[in-house]
C-alpha cells in the first residue's frame, strides 16, 4: 500500500485509470481525496473504489494531500490554476497530468511552488502494463522524486524523461491505444464470423500484437525486411489513406498541444 495521502483534483478517465492500476497492484493508497465540480462522476467513482473521499467542488481539500494529481482537461488547467492559487502546502508535491503546461508555467500559477513533476499518463496502467514517461522541476527533491517514480512503479514502466519530449509522448503512446483498439476490435469480432471462439481469439490476438511489435521493434530487420515477411496483404490497397490519416492528423494535434 502507499503511505503518502494522495489527493486528484479531476475525477475522469485518467483518474480511474490510475486507480484502477493501484488497485489491481494491491497498492490503493490509505488516503485517496478526489476533487471534481462534478458530483454525478465522483460519486460514481466512489462506488468503484469505496475507500476514497470525495470532494465535489472542493479542490483545496485535495490539495492539502502529501501528492496532488492535477488531472483535468487542458482547456479547464488554467481556470482550476487560478483557483488554487497558494493553497498547494509548500511539503506537497504536485504532478501534472496534464499535456501542454510545462513545469515553468506551473511554479509561476502556483506562487513559485518547487515541488513539481509531470508525466503523461497511459491508459494500460490499469492493468499494471502502462508506459508513462516523466519529468521533474529541478526544486523537486530527490526524495520526492524516489516518492513520484514509486507511485507509478505498480502501474508498469515510468521512465525519466526530458521534459520538450513529453507532449510527443502524449501523442504516440498516451493516444495511441486509441489508433490500435479498434482494429484489434474489428479482427475480433471477424475471427467469430470465421469461426473462432473468444477461447482461441484471446491469446492468438495478443501474441500476434505482441510478436508483430517485438519483430518490427526488436528483430534487427529494417522496417522494409519486417514488410516483407508476409507475402499477401489484404489491406495494400488501403495504407496510403491510413497513413495519411495519420501524417495529416496527429501533426496537426500536436501543434495544438505543444508548449
Amino acid at each position: 500500500m502507499i503511505t503518502q495521502s494522495i489527493g486528484f483534483i479531476g475525477g475522469g478517465r485518467v483518474t480511474r485509470i490510475v486507480l484502477g492500476g493501484w488497485r489491481q497492484a494491491n497498492a490503493l493508497p490509505a488516503k485517496i481525496v478526489v476533487s471534481d465540480p462534478n458530483a454525478e462522476s465522483l460519486a460514481k467513482l466512489q462506488a468503484e473504489f469505496p475507500s476514497i473521499e470525495i470532494a465535489p467542488g472542493d479542490i483545496r481539500r485535495a490539495a492539502a494531500q502529501e501528492v496532488v494529481f492535477l488531472a483535468v482537461h487542458p482547456p479547464m488547467m488554467m481556470a482550476m490554476l487560478g483557483e488554487l492559487g497558494g493553497a498547494v502546502p509548500q511539503a506537497t508535491t504536485v504532478i501534472s497530468l496534464v499535456p501542454k503546461f510545462t513545469l515553468a508555467k506551473l511554479a509561476v500559477a502556483l506562487g513559485g511552488h518547487p515541488r513539481l513533476a509531470r508525466v503523461i499518463p497511459n491508459a494500460p496502467s490499469i492493468i499494471g502494463a502502462g508506459y508513462n514517461p516523466m519529468a521533474f522541476a529541478p526544486g523537486l527533491p530527490v526524495t520526492a522524486k524516489e516518492e513520484v517514480q514509486a507511485l507509478f512503479a505498480p502501474l508498469g514502466d515510468g521512465p525519466e524523461v526530458a521534459e520538450p519530449k513529453l507532449e510527443g509522448y502524449a501523442l504516440l503512446t498516451a493516444m495511441g491505444p486509441t489508433y490500435l483498439w479498434f482494429q484489434l476490435e474489428t479482427l475480433r469480432e471477424l475471427g467469430r464470423e470465421f469461426g473462432l471462439t473468444d477461447d482461441d481469439l484471446q491469446p492468438a490476438l495478443k501474441r500476434m500484437v505482441c510478436g508483430a511489435a517485438r519483430t518490427l521493434l526488436g528483430s534487427g530487420l529494417t522496417p522494409a525486411q519486417v514488410m516483407d515477411l508476409i507475402p499477401v496483404k489484404p489491406l495494400a490497397e488501403d495504407e496510403a489513406a491510413i497513413k495519411q490519416a495519420y501524417q495529416t492528423r496527429l501533426p496537426a494535434l500536436f501543434a495544438k498541444i505543444k508548449p
